[in-house]
């Protein structure tokens, strides 16, 4: 292995899905903080299935600096296991994830790897404010607090995932072998010592987002389904809740006797299409729980790789859970 292969000092994990706009910008945004803060460094491009010229892009990158490297699946795994998969991929002692649109800033490197220098595991970029539409922000703001009340350990609001993460760290959540990986639940889980960076999150430099509200609603539910086993004690509570309802009820029956008005069928209706639709959220939640059990016996790699650019054809630490597919 030439010194170029060797396991550098930081890696940069950058995940990709249509980014033709800002890949190139970003990686040189990336290359230019990484060569003045880190002794050394790698930047891991992966794709997942990009249509719009991205790839192509990728390769000129690799071509020019054997410090980038790129793997191309061979199909959009979703944004859990991908960007996860990359960083399982990454050899640095100090591993960094962030996105391709520049709402994660390069900028912050240099105080991420501060942090971690003195002695923190995990660095974790926390936003202050991003731009954004008030629906988004407001389903963000709700699925944080679901995930806080029934959630088995708390989630770090504004905490999106970029941030730099140990050697131990990334070994140790590689090895845990989930299928579909809520990773930022998982780094709390953990228990690792967490440090955070506030900042203020811009918004996309170029071309459009991939997280609507279908897309964020979607990630919520694999996140709960994954990381949210004390939900199953919910319907117990709301049970409760149904109960203390329906002695509300039938204490206040005798008023709408003496009123004589139809309140109580309009009540008696919302009641049962609410207790109804909880009901076929949890039995989904329940499902989706036996889905990821069954995911967990078939042993199904994260991704299936189609390529991979300019990584050593030796590697000191093999990867879990990968299959390659070489073209």
């Amino acid at each position: 292995m030439t010194a170029q292969d060797a396991a550098p000092e930081l890696s940069v994990v950058i995940p990709c899905f249509n980014e033709a706009q800002n890949v190139a910008a970003i990686c040189a945004a990336v290359t230019a903080a990484a060569e003045a803060h880190a002794e050394s460094h790698e930047i891991i491009l992966i794709d997942n299935g990009s249509t719009d010229g991205t790839r192509s892009i990728m390769r000129n990158l690799c071509a020019a600096d054997r410090r980038v490297r790129v793997i191309l699946n061979n199909r959009n795994y979703g944004q859990m296991r991908s960007p996860t998969y990359g960083l399982y991929q990454a050899e640095g002692r100090a591993v960094i994830g962030m996105c391709a649109d520049f709402q994660d800033p390069p900028a912050l490197i240099g105080e991420f790897l501060g942090k971690w220098r003195a002695g923190a595991q995990v660095v974790l970029g926390q936003r202050r404010s991003e731009k954004a539409s008030l629906l988004l922000r407001g389903v963000r703001r709700a699925g944080y607090g679901f995930l806080n009340r029934f959630g088995d350990y708390p989630v770090i609001p504004g905490a999106t995932g970029f941030g730099l993460f140990d050697r131990e760290v990334i070994d140790t959540l590689a090895a845990w072998n989930e299928p579909e990986p809520f990773f930022r639940g998982m780094v709390v889980e953990s228990g690792f010592r967490i440090a955070l960076v506030p900042f203020d999150r811009p918004g996309r430099a170029a071309g459009e987002s991939k997280n609507g509200v279908a897309a964020l609603v979607s990630f919520a539910l694999s996140g709960l389904a994954g990381s949210a086993k004390s939900l199953l004690r919910l319907p117990l509570f709301l049970s409760f809740c149904a109960a203390a309802l329906a002695l509300g009820l039938l204490l206040g029956a005798p008023v709408v006797l003496a009123l004589d008005g139809p309140f109580w069928v309009l009540l008696g209706l919302a009641l049962g299409f609410g207790l109804f639709a909880m009901l076929l959220l949890f039995l989904g939640l329940i499902g989706d729980q036996v889905r990821l059990l069954a995911e967990r016996s078939r042993n199904v790699p994260l991704v299936i790789e189609e390529e991979r650019i300019n990584f050593p054809a030796v590697r000191s630490r093999p990867a879990p859970r990968t299959l390659i597919r070489r073209p």
